[in-house]
């Protein structure tokens, strides 16, 4: 993957993160309303007003919808990897996080495994805490040995 590919990812994973933390205090019930999120997302620079009507493209959109859409699954996902620890008791920013890596994970098989949790563990020192990016790794990377010995399942492409 070229370093601009890298960088447009990286940034696309840090706007998606940033909405998703969003939602986690005013939850998108319809498509439509988790569009509009993310298009007026004031981290979102390439968009405005504008742009509601269209249909967003991009990694950042596939990851909000994707992590949007398999929810519930992927909390089971971190729940079944998290000792001790209840998906409803996790801070929002850790639990973003993994939503989001695990979707990664699950859903997006052109990017490995240790890209997505160093994308993670990268976005948790940004936002969050020394103690949450070992929180985080431990489960991810619980995760993706459970993907590759065969005892997790990936899903099938949230976006062929």
């Amino acid at each position: 993957m070229s370093k601009s590919r890298n960088a447009t990812r990286r940034g696309a994973r840090e706007l998606a993160f940033q909405v998703l933390y969003g939602l986690s205090f005013t939850p998108a019930k319809t498509r439509m309303e988790l569009r509009r999120a993310f298009v007026l997302s004031p981290h979102n620079t390439a968009m405005d007003e504008s742009h509601l009507g269209q249909e967003p493209a991009g990694f950042a959109w596939e990851l909000v919808e994707g992590v949007w859409s398999h929810s519930e699954a992927l909390d089971a996902a971190i729940a079944r990897f998290s000792h001790n620890w209840r998906v409803d008791r996790m801070g929002r920013i850790e639990l973003t996080l993994l939503r989001l890596a695990m979707f990664e994970l699950l859903h997006r098989m052109d990017v490995p495994p240790k890209v997505t949790i160093n994308e993670a563990l990268d976005l948790g020192r940004q936002f969050g805490t020394d103690n949450a990016r070992n929180f985080i790794n431990g489960i991810l990377d619980a995760a993706a040995k459970a993907l590759g010995n065969g005892q997790l399942s990936p899903a099938a492409p949230a976006n062929p």
